[in-house]
């Protein structure tokens, strides 16, 4: 992404919510102003998809029109589907940057790993492309319909920034949560890790109309007093500002293999 380059920049969008997300279509709103916005998106809700991939069986992709007027394409697909089938081809050209959401709810700490918000950025990365996944926490929201508005203008100018500066390392992906913010109040940064639990998890059992006993695997999102160590995008989030945390698809331990080295010799032994 050279400042010197002219033509006209490509985003693809996609989200784990579906095409009809309210979040998407502001999303897409205030990137348009920044180049040709793509839509690919699930035809419906993949929330907690992770990097769930579709190889079994046949993929659709069908146009949609949207709200402000414009056609996104829908897919049968995870998350990280819609991000493949747009880069394997279906998009006629490779996209400058790769935006996921936003998501209705926070991707925070080690929960990350669950998010189909999160991994369809993931795919993006995998593919040398820089990837922004963008979370709000409309659980604080005093509406049933959150505005996002605040939350998308926020995102542009993190993506205006990244549009303008040399792209992010390879295999790099920013992973951005927007705390509840009323309107007419500035948001403010900070550049954090990841922290740990984000959610409580918990069983609800119960049996169903027929006697059957079900199993429901639920949780409530952690108080602020459990929101961790200062830097963490927990804490940022937990006092008012966005959290935005670099993460590398590399999940080696590279510190702790050096000293594991010496397991090799006695492993070779015990054979």
């Amino acid at each position: 992404m050279n400042p010197a380059d002219d033509r006209e920049r490509v985003i693809l969008l996609t989200n784990d919510d579906g095409i009809t997300s309210p979040g998407l279509l502001a999303l897409k709103k205030a990137l348009s102003s920044l180049g040709r916005t793509e839509v690919f998106a699930p035809d419906r809700n993949w929330s907690a998809a992770s990097r769930t991939r579709t190889f079994h069986k046949p993929l659709r992709v069908d146009p949609v029109p949207m709200l402000d007027g414009t056609v996104g394409r829908a897919t049968s697909g995870t998350p990280s589907d819609c991000v493949s089938l747009a880069l394997l081809g279906l998009l006629d050209t490779r996209p400058d940057l790769i935006v996921s959401g936003i998501n209705a709810g926070l991707n925070l700490g080690r929960d990350v790993s669950y998010s189909g918000t999160v991994a369809a950025a993931m795919e993006g990365a995998r593919s040398g492309i820089p990837a922004v996944a963008a979370s709000y926490d409309t659980l604080q929201a005093p509406s049933a319909d959150p505005d996002y508005d605040q939350a998308a203008e926020f995102i542009r100018r993190l993506v205006a920034f990244l549009l303008a500066r040399p792209p992010l390392p390879a295999g790099i992906l920013l992973n951005v949560n927007v705390p509840y913010t009323p309107a007419g109040r500035t948001l403010h940064a900070r550049l954090t890790r990841l922290g740990g639990e984000a959610y409580s998890n918990y069983l609800v059992t119960g049996k169903d109309p027929h006697g059957r006993e079900y199993y429901w695997i639920t949780g409530d999102p952690l108080t602020d007093e459990a929101a961790g160590d200062v830097g963490t995008d927990l804490r940022a989030v937990a006092e008012g500002y966005v959290s935005i945390t670099p993460i590398h698809l590399d999940m080696t331990e590279h510190a702790l293999l050096t000293t594991l080295r010496s397991w090799e010799a006695e492993l070779d032994r015990a054979a």
